[in-house]
């Protein structure tokens, strides 16, 4: 349909894959050619195979027209790379190359070596070399080199390297599927909250993003004025009326609003889920229509919206507007979701695209609201956690923001799960809706009235909960806790349920403890978490948000990742091997942020 025409613009970066190779002609060089373009051709197809863009399409990789010997076909690669908009750099090599001659100098491209393990040319030579150069000359690089040798014509990719390809490859594609774009800030800062105090140098220089900013009054005059396409709005009023469900009013007698305020109030939130998409991405159809510099969008890859107070003291709050679009289907089927952070907190916000572009998933946005030990479980129900839960759960719930396909009724091989939206069917999108009802709104918090999604998410599901922070003279500070969502018996959920909002959605979390620091207890994770909110994703992606932090420059102060599944750049090494995370901020702190 034509909103997916218009949903990214541009071409979406592409891999270039280097096959660099022994200088030497009259023998060596020629003896090698055949086998250095084999392993980019090899190398490409896993990409290709593997890897998908967030529309679906498979990653396209470009291969340097010729192995690379010295300078000027390196120069020639450049400019290749250039011409077909290269986003992540690999060199691929079985041999000794001739390091600086060879090696990719662009700054702002993420970069790979993989030296071949094998005994008949020493390319792990060549991978020690190259990559002592890039660090010297300031140019981070990943090394990736098979733990057993390998014969000269074996063609096939042992399966660590495998993993460590496609580990690089899928973080440096959100590096470069971030360049460019923007963060939409719709309001301002929300109830003193300041990671809704957007920083355009962290965007910037960390991102390559640039920040957007509409007033809140945009969304009245548009409703106002018109300026949305009215044929869709009927068509979308009519999906809501058939698939989402309202549940009952918790709100007292008498500050319950009557049925045709509630009707109003869906009118208004369906129009205000029109206006946000186009906001973020445009729509031509506004240029039929008569409003052709509203067509256009702001190029967002995410945004945030205020809404409390100034806007839902007055009007219906957001919580369908961002429940809907973080979701991966709405009335024009199934689709890639948008990315939209409660209350503005773009850093919240930026832990969600991370998240987003390493699995092309949709993702939850949640308060990290209460720790709940399981003594206090079994004070006041009587039941006693066990399994992931035995020592203790977090309550993630938010106001009704978080993405429906959090419910987890999508599946992968009959267990719960989130996916992209390709692999989502028309019946787990049905199952999605049928597991949330749609609440008025507490009118002590939204005096605009509105609608607050509520599920439950299924347990079993692999999670990593992630947040961004800053610290002033220190910067931007990532942490991670991986984990899985937990059921409950359904009077032990009532009975927690019901000590907060009940018309909120739930995902009952329960981190890895790993016995140390951070992670040493589920208390402790909480205790030690920066902010309000976390970002939740499907699966344990601890160790590529790693990798992409890395990239970015950014040191993690908090993870549960066991350290054989982490990988930097070799530089980080030379930062110390004894610490990991010291040498992480150290080595953050001295490389600086990527595109400063």
């Amino acid at each position: 349909m034509i909103m997916m025409e218009k949903r990214w613009l541009g071409a979406f970066p592409k891999i270039g894959i280097r096959p660099t190779i022994d200088g030497r002609r009259k023998g060596v060089r020629e003896s090698l050619e055949e086998q250095t373009m084999n392993m980019a051709k090899a190398v490409a197809q896993l990409f290709e195979e593997n890897l998908r863009y967030p529309n679906g399409e498979p990653v396209q990789c470009v291969i340097a027209d010729t192995t690379i010997g010295g300078v000027a076909e390196a120069a020639a690669c450049a400019d290749k790379f250039a011409r077909e908009q290269v986003g992540v750099s690999l060199t691929v090599t079985p041999c000794w190359c001739y390091g600086t001659e060879t090696m990719d100098m662009d700054p702002s491209i993420p970069k790979a070596v993989w030296g071949f393990n094998g005994t008949e040319r020493p390319g792990a030579v060549y991978l020690a070399a190259v990559l002592s150069g890039y660090a010297q000359k300031g140019l981070p690089a990943f090394g990736i080199y098979g733990e057993d040798v390998q014969d000269a014509g074996d063609t096939s990719i042992p399966d660590d390297v495998r993993g460590k390809l496609l580990g690089f490859a899928k973080a440096g594609l959100a590096v470069a599927l971030m360049k460019g774009k923007s963060y939409l800030a719709m309001g301002s800062v929300s109830m003193g909250i300041a990671g809704s105090i957007v920083d355009d140098r962290f965007f910037q220089e960390y991102l390559g993003m640039r920040n957007e900013y509409v007033d809140m009054s945009e969304f009245v005059r548009r409703m106002e004025e018109g300026i949305y396409d009215d044929a869709e709005f009927v068509k979308a009023l009519s999906w809501v009326k058939e698939n989402c469900k309202e549940g009952p009013d918790n709100n007292p007698a008498q500050l319950q609003t009557s049925r045709d305020k509630k009707d109003k109030d869906w009118e208004t939130v369906v129009k205000m889920t029109l206006i946000t998409r186009d906001l973020m991405v445009g729509n031509p159809r506004l240029a039929e229509l008569g409003f052709a510099e509203e067509a256009q969008g702001h190029n967002a890859i995410v945004s945030g919206f205020q809404g409390q107070r100034q806007w839902t003291d007055h009007f219906p709050n957001g919580d369908f507007l961002e429940a809907m679009l973080n979701s991966s289907f709405d009335w024009n089927g199934i689709r890639a979701p948008y990315l939209v952070a409660t209350e503005n907190d773009s850093l919240n916000g930026a832990a969600m695209l991370f998240g987003y572009l390493l699995t092309n998933t949709a993702q939850i946005f949640a308060d990290v609201r209460t720790y709940w030990s399981a003594a206090s479980v079994e004070r006041v129900t009587g039941h006693k956690l066990d399994g992931h839960a035995a020592d203790g759960i977090l309550h993630l719930i938010n106001s009704g923001s978080a993405t429906l396909d959090g419910t987890g009724r999508q599946e992968i091989d009959g267990r719960p799960a989130m996916k992209p939206f390709w692999d989502i069917t028309k019946e787990e999108a049905a199952k999605c809706l049928e597991a949330t009802s749609w609440r008025p709104a507490s009118t002590e918090y939204f005096r605009g009235g509105g609608f607050s999604s509520d599920f439950l998410t299924r347990g079993g599901m692999p999670m990593t909960m992630s947040r961004l922070n800053l610290v002033k003279g220190l910067g931007p500070v990532l942490q991670i806790a991986e984990g899985y969502s937990v059921d409950l018996p359904e009077h032990v959920h009532n009975a927690l349920d019901k000590r907060t909002d009940p018309t909120w959605p739930t995902t009952w979390f329960a981190p890895v403890i790993t016995g140390k620091g951070a992670f040493s207890s589920v208390y402790s994770v909480m205790d030690n978490w920066g902010a309000n909110h976390g970002s939740i994703s499907y699966g344990h992606i601890g160790a590529d948000l790693i990798t992409l932090a890395s990239m970015l420059r950014i040191p993690v102060h908090m993870h549960n990742v066991a350290e054989e599944r982490i990988f930097r750049p070799r530089a980080w090494g030379l930062f110390g091997t004894d610490n990991p995370e010291g040498a992480d901020y150290r080595a953050c702190q001295t490389f600086g942020p990527l595109y400063k």
